[in-house]
């Protein structure tokens, strides 16, 4: 299948102004929502001439599978493969023809005819941090470095982009994560604003969405604080030393900021408190999903996609350093005796199966999963060859991304790998181009620049979007 060029336009670009002057505003804050910021930028947007992609997805769920799925033991299995190569699972027929999955994933192979798999993703960063980066942004790390740190010099998340060039109106925020950072050694970059500055940064909820006592107690005032009293930065810093949760929060602006008004909007606004409220959800949605965290955080993704919300991203896991072998997400190396297998067979393989087929069904009953883009993707795959741990490592040069919903065709397989799944032999795909397909199916051109920090033109997307993948 030969892949589409996309063409666009490139001259008699339009472009919003910075501001000229600002002031210093100080105010009590709202750290645990995401809204703190020291130092808030301003970046301009340059947009291509002519129209914009129509508008196909008007929501993205974004399931970050952190630490790198095996793409050999789940979408793009090789049973003619050598047997230090070959998984130990067997595969199992699906509702699309074209595909066969993992023994393990039986409720997920029912509703594979919801969902196109793209079999080329590669990439050469070998490192969590790199590679995460990557995956969550579309932009190329500068170096392969585990030490990658945040820095202005990055690009911001997709939702940051998103708020920036096609924010939500009204009191909904644009762009909501949970319920971890992401980090191993150091915060995984991609995950806030970067150079786009806090404003654009996610409304972060660091909190299980199965805890019975879930809910967003910043998003209501303290005793004896009125909404009057908020507006002044006396009553402003009362909520800061009643609630210790929340941080200091300091912005440039011009007289009062916008970011200042949009979170002042949150705490009175009915619609955003109801839509994080999962007990409105009767029990048997509830159980359907599972009980577990990962289930409650795509149950959530649903309500919020309901609710306007443009872009969620939702976290499985938090990095290799946590309190279990689980936390780690899906990077099972084999270290400490811990062999990949019975892990992912025990915990990977069926949180997979109990949340991923439940979300696309449910959206589908609602008539939503036609304007609803999932993706569910790792920031690389896992080496065809086992190792000597009987487990893989990770293996950026050829993995398998999931993409439904949003204008992306139904019971689709896009791309090929060698007979090992070692590296694309057929039309191969970049996470360039993961990003591109994104922003064109929310409607957004891809060649449109954003202005970072020193005023210097960046695209928001280096890639091209994938036409063949859409409907």
């Amino acid at each position: 299948m030969k892949r589409r060029t996309h063409s666009t336009a490139c001259c008699n670009f339009r472009q919003t102004t910075m501001l000229s002057r600002r002031q210093l505003l100080k105010a009590g804050g709202m750290a645990a929502m995401g809204l703190t910021t020291p130092n808030l930028l301003r970046a301009a947007a340059v947009q291509p001439a002519g129209s914009a992609p129509p508008v196909r997805a008007r929501s993205v769920i974004f399931l970050f599978q952190w630490g790198g799925p095996s793409h050999v033991d789940m979408f793009d299995m090789k049973p003619g493969a050598p047997d230090k190569y070959r998984s130990p699972h067997q595969q199992i027929r699906t509702s699309c023809d074209d595909l066969e999955i993992n023994e393990h994933l039986p409720r997920l192979a029912r509703v594979m005819d919801k969902i196109t798999v793209i079999r080329s993703v590669h990439h050469d960063m070998k490192n969590h941090n790199s590679a995460g980066y990557y995956a969550l942004t579309g932009a190329a790390p500068p170096t392969d470095d585990q030490r990658l740190r945040d820095s202005l010099d990055l690009y911001p998340a997709y939702g940051s982009v998103v708020d920036q060039l096609a924010p939500v109106h009204g009191t909904m925020p644009t762009f909501v994560s949970y319920p971890h950072v992401i980090s191993d050694g150091s915060i995984t970059p991609g995950q806030h604003a970067s150079f786009l500055g806090k404003k654009h940064d996610p409304l972060f909820v660091p909190r299980d969405p199965n805890d019975p006592d879930f809910s967003l107690p910043e998003l209501s005032l303290p005793d004896r604080v009125t909404l009057d009293r908020l507006h002044a930065r006396r009553g402003l810093q009362q909520l800061i030393d009643e609630q210790s949760r929340l941080m200091s929060y300091s912005a440039e602006a011009r007289g009062i900021d916008a970011y200042y008004q949009r979170a002042m909007a949150m705490l009175q606004s009915d619609h955003v408190r109801n839509a994080f409220d999962l007990s409105q959800e009767p029990k048997w949605i509830r159980d359907r999903y599972g009980r577990t965290e990962y289930g409650q955080a795509c149950l959530l993704a649903r309500r919020l996609a309901e609710s306007g919300v443009k872009f969620t991203t939702v976290y499985f896991s938090r990095s290799i350093g946590g309190r279990s072998k689980t936390e780690g997400g899906w990077d099972t190396h084999g270290f400490d005796n811990t062999r990949m297998f019975p892990i992912i067979e025990a915990f990977h393989l069926p949180m997979t199966d109990a949340t991923l087929p439940v979300l696309l069904e449910d959206l589908e009953q609602r008539g939503m999963l036609d304007e609803t883009l999932v993706v569910w993707m790792g920031e690389f795959g896992r080496t065809p060859k086992i190792n000597a741990n009987a487990s893989r490592d990770h293996w950026p040069q050829c993995y398998s991304v999931l993409m439904a919903g949003g204008g992306v065709k139904r019971g689709f397989v896009y791309g090929k790998s060698d007979e090992r799944g070692e590296k694309p032999v057929e039309n191969p795909v970049r996470p360039d181009d993961i990003a591109a397909t994104i922003y064109y199916l929310l409607g957004i051109d891809p060649n449109t620049y954003i202005n970072d920090a020193l005023n210097r033109p960046r695209r928001i997307a280096n890639g091209e979007p994938i036409l063949d993948i859409i409907a």
